[in-house]
C-alpha cells in the first residue's frame, strides 16, 4: 500500500490546527488535541500522522474485511 500523500496542516493564531487534504479542510484540532498533534508531527512522519488523525488511513482493506464471515449478514 502506498504511503498517504496530499496532507498539509496550518497553525492558527488561536492555537488551533487545521489539517488539509488536497486543499480541503479535513479536520480542525483545538486545545490539547492540537498540541499533541503538533508534537507527533514534529517527531514522526507528517503525512502518516495527518492521515491517522483525520481517519483517512484505512484504504485498501475494506473489501477484504467486508467479505469476512464474521462481518457478513445472513440473507433472508
Amino acid at each position: 500500500m502506498p504511503p498517504p500523500t496530499g496532507f498539509d496542516h496550518r497553525e492558527r493564531g488561536d492555537g488551533s490546527v487545521v489539517i488539509l487534504h488536497h486543499g480541503s479542510v479535513a479536520t480542525v484540532l483545538r486545545g490539547g488535541r492540537a498540541a499533541r498533534f503538533l508534537a507527533e508531527v514534529r517527531a514522526g512522519e507528517p503525512q502518516l500522522v495527518m492521515a491517522r488523525w483525520t481517519g483517512n488511513y484505512r484504504r485498501g482493506n475494506e473489501r477484504t474485511a467486508a467479505e469476512h464471515p464474521r462481518n457478513s449478514r445472513p440473507r433472508r
